[in-house]
């Protein structure tokens, strides 16, 4: 357990390891950040964390602590988030907290029920199918769920430590895919009886934060993904019915899950930012996608997917500090909106 005088300075080594890794950020996003050996990528926040406050620390908690400051440079943060806590901003609930449980008391790993909320589950992505007249949503933790015109659900659960950050359906393969930081899942909602078959194809080079599919595939048996990452590259996966028809299992279990090697897969990438890859989104009338990154350089490009599989150049936009997400309307017309 941490002794009171050493928690003290435990938390002043935090504050000064966030203060360090915004002030590395705001360097990057102005351009003038040299990466020499004091750089602070997760690996290094982490071991940092574990090191000042103990192994009790929880991974995901880090994680999403991590990304807080590295996406939002002027967000409000509290040392207990890495414990897997937040502090509410509500004085009616504020004003109930009786002087004790304002304490977070850590060397009795114990919770105090009204000093904080712990983190719950929440909707990643949502996606309509309007042909199918069905909606697909993926949760943080790993719940993919279908809803019919019926409100029917038919859901399944990915047994897996990473955060999923994304979905959307396989109009030619009719399946759901999902990406996690390090995966791709494709799911078979049909699958007959009790069990739910998913396919899940690692490991992926860097983290995945986004996924769309590319609708103008005209093989029936053939869909292209595109997804971003954490490196500023956007990855271009092709999967066939032939990928999955071998892999259906007789077993009477509720869910199968198939590991498949992505080296057996067709994927593409090239780096069109120089920071996280936010969103991707394919335009049909355009027959083009589009990519948006936190990257204030080369914050939104316009291209033909051919351009991901050689050396052309794709249109690049910059645009105002803080956008990291784009919408599309009409036809032809692109809206870029604040995030």
């Amino acid at each position: 357990a941490l002794a009171v005088a050493h928690f003290k300075n435990a938390l002043k080594q935090f504050q000064k390891l966030v203060e360090k890794k915004v002030a590395q950020k705001t360097e990057e996003r102005l351009g003038l950040y040299v990466k020499d050996d004091d750089e602070i990528d997760y690996d290094k926040f982490y071991e940092t964390v574990q090191a000042l406050f103990g192994p009790e620390i929880k991974d995901c908690n880090v994680k999403a602590f991590f990304r807080k400051i590295s996406s939002n440079l002027d967000a409000k943060t509290e040392w207990c988030e890495i414990f897997g806590h937040f502090i509410v901003e509500n004085d009616a609930i504020s004003s109930q907290l009786i002087e004790e449980n304002t304490v977070f008391l850590v060397s009795q790993k114990q919770q105090i029920t009204h000093a904080g909320v712990k983190r719950r589950d929440v909707i990643k992505g949502i996606v309509k199918v309007p042909h199918l007249d069905f909606t697909v949503t993926s949760s943080q933790k790993g719940v993919l769920t279908v809803f019919n015109n019926q409100v029917f659900l038919i859901h399944t659960n990915i047994f897996d430590t990473a955060w999923v950050t994304g979905c959307d359906f396989l109009t030619q393969l009719k399946r759901v895919v999902a990406v996690t930081e390090r995966t791709v899942i494709v799911w078979d909602y049909k699958s007959k009886g009790n069990q739910s078959n998913c396919f899940v194809i690692k490991p992926m080079e860097n983290g995945l934060l986004c996924v769309c599919t590319v609708t103008a595939s005209d093989h029936l048996a053939k869909d292209n993904i595109l997804m971003g990452d954490d490196g500023g590259y956007v990855n271009l996966l092709t999967v066939t019915s032939d990928d999955f028809g071998l892999k259906q299992s007789k077993s009477k279990k509720k869910s199968q899950f198939h590991v498949l090697d992505s080296k057996n897969f067709k994927i593409v990438k090239r780096k069109l930012h120089d920071d996280w890859v936010m969103k991707v989104k394919y335009i049909s009338d355009l027959n083009c996608f589009g990519s948006c990154s936190i990257d204030s350089i080369h914050s939104f490009v316009l291209g033909d997917i051919k351009r991901l599989e050689d050396s052309m150049p794709v249109k690049e936009f910059s645009v105002p500090k803080g956008v990291n997400a784009f919408t599309f309307c009409g036809k032809s017309n692109v809206i870029v909106t604040g995030g």
